[in-house]
């Protein structure tokens, strides 16, 4: 009787991908190859504008009767979607508070410069103090993910294009999330992941831990500030970009919400 259930379910499907999965599959193709292949600030930037075209294409297909239905009959699938983009916020929450604090700071380190306050080193303090902080944290947030990867399985194919746009969008939310800790330690058992973070570790395009080597370094001034201009504009981009990517996900999580009300 389960097996004449689940065809009959089945059977009101397309046979065919509809364009919304064509899409969104090709999408995050693009978004993983390109991401791949760099994680500059310019590259990560690129990758939340890309990701802001798959949130649209993914709330559209949510819109879409079969998606509904599909979701109505797989009750589980659905609560894992939902959590998901609860999740998805809270990474988003976590980059803002991130960029925020560490936009906070620079601006501070940039007053006593062009101040040259006699607390200038009071000041370097302060903002390696508030790295650590912000570090600690991303690092938490980061290693708390494998126990909340999905798990569960599902053939139809809408719903399995939605839960790899979830876990794209999660890659690079990490991505962005250990470009600004610049951390070489292992948070998520992803290969894709860990083989970004090794990359990001050793790049030198890095605008916070250019800034980092040369506070530690007590370089002149005048090389500290143009890494901290630098750290400004990339922390500026990097903030608008999460922000529109917010502001979607928030509109795909009312759209799933919606679902459940039907």
């Amino acid at each position: 009787m389960a097996a004449i259930s689940f065809h009959a379910r089945s059977n009101s499907l397309p046979t065919q991908s509809h364009p919304l999965v064509s899409e969104i599959d090709e999408q995050v193709c693009r978004l993983r190859q390109y991401q791949a292949a760099s994680t500059s600030s310019s590259s990560i930037g690129h990758n939340l504008d890309s990701l802001q075209v798959v949130c649209d294409c993914v709330d559209q297909l949510f819109q879409l009767p079969t998606t509904q239905q599909a979701l109505i009959n797989d009750q589980k699938c659905f609560n894992e979607l939902l959590d998901g983009s609860l999740r998805l916020l809270d990474l988003c929450n976590t980059a803002k508070d991130a960029l925020s604090q560490m936009r906070e700071s620079v601006a501070e380190l940039q007053s006593a410069i062009r101040r040259r306050q006699e607390g200038f080193e009071g000041e370097t303090s302060r903002y390696l103090k508030s790295r650590k902080t912000v570090m600690k944290a991303i690092q938490k947030v980061l290693k708390g993910m494998d126990s909340k990867k999905s798990t569960s399985s599902n053939n139809v194919e809408t719903i399995s294009t939605l839960k790899e746009a979830e876990s794209a969008i999660v890659e690079v939310l990490e991505c962005l999330l250990s470009f600004i800790s610049q951390s070489t330690s292992k948070a998520s058992s992803w290969s894709f992941v860990s083989k970004l973070k090794r990359v990001a570790a050793a790049s030198s395009e890095n605008e916070f831990a250019n800034v980092d080597a040369s506070l530690k370094a007590n370089k002149c001034s005048e090389q500290i500030q143009l890494h901290l201009k630098n750290l400004q504009t990339c922390i500026g981009e990097l903030v608008e970009g999460v922000e529109c990517l917010f502001r979607r996900l928030i509109k795909t999580r009312a759209s799933i919400l919606n679902i459940h009300n039907l």
